[in-house]
């Protein structure tokens, strides 16, 4: 079997015969475009694309390694079909710059003058610190040896270039919290590129975020940059589809069924194998970067750590990847210092104005939901039209858990932590523990920001808190009979728990015996598999004086 890829270098994934999904036809499309600007979430592949473009400008597609086995781009659709001659390629990593400015600007315009010097050109330019007067002099420099090559019959080749960068909003989203510092980046970065804009001499030049802002005049009226984020002929250059996943980890599929079923590789069906793969589609699919709303796409990290989990542990698991890996995006993590999320809001599809979603002018400024939605945490659920709506919500049951993490996180901080040391809390303890800890739970949280409270959203307060917490559970659990609000499943007991709200101690008392029947009439938690089940209910008083768990019974 080949390895799984790591790392975003291609001719690494080439000369160590790890999977490579083939993604040079839709770049071969791309680069019909001579600039564009693609937005995605963290950990979804835009560095490989962005190097597997400066590959294949710097090599073409028949360099031969150095121990003389392969071609760079030998078994690729591109093969046979890529003609245009090598260039030269300034790659921009924003990543590897750090968000203080003055250091920014030195690191930039080192990358700047050693591009220059391979070009030939240094002895033309001015070198400084100053990453305005320095780009402005390089592109003058290229200007003015292109001239001379001209009136030179000697010198038949002119000076042209390709430019890559990576994470361009990289300063901006640390400094999201420091608006000084932000609007010295956004100012610097406006400038840079509107010096790029225009320039004859650049081949192609490709730019990745996160975010797609107007602040910086990418996309300002006038720009030559397309912006292909959220276009149909390209929704999937980055991130995995099915047919893919199935393509090129047969493999892995056929390892993953024969552990899971427990039977030899060779008697794996085509049936088990598509029922792995809607497994993993819950799990990971429903991204979607398309307007017309037909696309849908893997996380690569996420597909890529499930099968290396295969392959290492020889067990199958669903694990949590994208968010165990990199935890809240930094974006994110700073949003929330001085933003809350608010629970109820994202219980259902998020509807947006199309300006709102399609225009944001800057990160300070943007929508919480626009913002959730370019992190990856939220993914479009519509077609993107002008001058209507777009719905946003969660993409696939990963994300759902990441983010009810987040807002664990952010609504109940150290107390859910507390909580994480003994992930089998509840497993042992009896009925007036449970309320306890619950109550607990609830005085937690500040009602000043969270002031719509009802029995929604006390069950996503417990619900979030227990994913926080990495308790296994569920809300809303089907059975023949009907839902069940909370579930919690562990090794030797089942604990369900049916939540009411009321404001007075008297309609408490009329709830409580409503969740009693509901719980016996519906036969909550009498499931597979077979184990002990402890069934309570629950009345939450609302009553801004009371605000807990005032009356519970033990169903038997």
């Amino acid at each position: 079997m080949k390895q799984i890829a790591q790392g975003q270098d291609f001719k690494d994934l080439s000369l160590k015969n790890r999977i490579y999904i083939d993604k040079t036809e839709q770049i071969y499309n791309l680069l019909q475009n001579d600039r564009v600007f693609i937005s995605r979430p963290r950990r979804f592949g835009k560095s490989l694309m962005l190097d597997t473009i400066g590959t294949l400008f710097e090599d073409g597609v028949g360099t031969i390694f150095e121990d003389g086995i392969a071609p760079t781009f030998k078994d690729t659709w591109i093969y046979d079909k890529w003609t245009d001659k090598k260039y030269p390629v300034l790659r921009l990593n924003f990543l590897d710059y750090t968000s203080r400015y003055n250091k920014f600007c030195e690191l930039f315009c080192k990358s700047i003058i050693q591009f220059a010097q391979k070009l030939n050109i240094l002895e033309h330019i001015h070198q400084n610190y100053d990453p305005i007067d320095l780009l402005f002099n390089f592109f003058s420099a290229i200007d003015e040896k292109n001239k001379l090559i001209q009136h030179n019959e000697k010198e038949k080749k002119k000076i042209s270039i390709v430019i890559l960068i990576d994470e361009y909003d990289s300063q901006l989203t640390a400094n999201i919290n420091n608006p000084k510092l932000y609007k010295q980046f956004q100012t610097t970065l406006r400038e840079l590129y509107g010096i790029i804009k225009g320039k004859s001499c650049i081949r192609f030049l490709g730019i990745t975020g996160v975010t797609r802002l107007k602040d910086v005049s990418i996309f300002s009226v006038g720009s030559d940059i397309k912006d292909l984020s959220y276009y149909n002929p390209t929704s999937t250059i980055i991130g995995f589809t099915r047919d893919e996943i199935r393509k090129y980890y047969i493999d892995y599929i056929n390892l993953a069924v024969s552990l899971e079923q427990k039977i030899p590789k060779e008697q794996v069906t085509e049936e088990q194998r598509d029922t792995l793969l809607d497994h993993l589609a819950e799990k990971y699919d429903g991204y979607c970067f398309d307007d017309e709303y037909i696309n849908k796409v893997y996380s690569t990290w996420s597909v890529n750590s499930f099968f290396s989990e295969v392959s290492s542990r020889k067990k199958v698991i669903y694990g949590d990847y994208w968010y165990q890996n990199g935890g809240i995006p930094s974006i994110l993590a700073k949003y929330l210092e001085k933003h809350t999320i608010q629970l109820e809001h994202y219980a259902e599809d998020v509807e947006i104005g199309m300006n709102e979603f399609w225009n944001p002018t800057s990160l300070l400024k943007m929508k919480q939901e626009v913002l959730m939605c370019q992190t990856g945490y939220l993914t479009v659920h519509s077609q993107l039209l002008e001058g209507g709506s777009v719905f946003l919500g969660f993409p696939n049951n990963e994300v759902q858990r990441a983010i009810e993490k987040l807002i664990a996180n952010n609504i109940f901080q150290k107390a859910s932590l507390s909580m994480e040391v003994n992930k089998k809390i509840f497993s042992t303890y009896t009925p007036e523990e449970i309320v306890k800890e619950l109550n607990r739970l609830m005085n937690s949280i500040s009602y000043e920001e969270y002031q719509n409270i009802n029995e929604r959203t006390v069950q996503g307060f417990i619900h979030a808190f227990m994913i926080g917490a990495g308790q296994n559970v569920l809300t809303e659990r089907h059975n023949a009979l009907g839902r069940s609000d909370i579930v919690i499943e562990y090794n030797n007991r089942r604990l369900v728990l049916e939540l009411k709200y009321a404001e007075t101690a008297q309609e408490a008392k009329k709830k409580l015996q409503e969740a009693i029947e509901q719980i016996r009439n519906k036969r909550y938690g009498d499931e597979l598999p077979k184990k002990e089940v402890l069934k309570i209910a629950l009345v939450f008083n609302g009553n801004p004086s009371v605000r807990q768990f005032t009356h519970y019974n033990l169903v038997q």
